[in-house]
């Protein structure tokens, strides 16, 4: 009867860690300028984009990805941004800079203020990570 009740008790316990353990996720890395992109940002542009499809195709534990936006004001105010996006292979839980696919946006907002240029420069990153899912889901 006791060995009963602790096997209940173990899976219990199993069952609550597995429920408590967060979803996988692509591992993202972003090498981004902080005043236009920070971690959390690129992370969930990134996990906005990966379709179900795409991650069929593309597993988690082969693949991740780097993004990568550079870029400010120039001396006429206008923000000028670059925005790279990177599918990367997985080694374990690195990243090896062998990209399978890269795409690459840019452009310039007049006039900009801080915050819209921001807001471009996310922009930009969602036009080049759409990119890369595209062509990879084309192939």
């Amino acid at each position: 009867m006791n060995s009963i009740r602790l096997l209940v008790a173990a899976l219990s316990l199993a069952t609550s860690f597995a429920l408590a353990a967060p979803p996988p996720a692509y591992v993202v890395i972003d090498n981004s300028a902080s005043i236009l992109m920070d971690q959390p940002t690129a992370e969930s542009l990134w996990k906005g984009q990966t379709s179900a499809k795409f991650q069929r195709l593309y597993p988690m534990k082969r693949w991740g990805f780097v993004s990568e936006v550079e870029g400010g004001f120039d001396d006429a105010k206008n923000c000028v941004v670059t925005a790279r996006a990177m599918m990367l292979p997985r080694s374990g839980k690195a990243l090896l800079y062998r990209p399978a696919k890269t795409a690459t946006a840019f452009g310039i907002h007049e006039g900009a203020t801080q915050q819209q240029c921001r807001a471009f420069a996310n922009a930009k990153l969602k036009e080049a990570i759409n990119a890369v899912g595209s062509a990879l889901i084309a192939e």
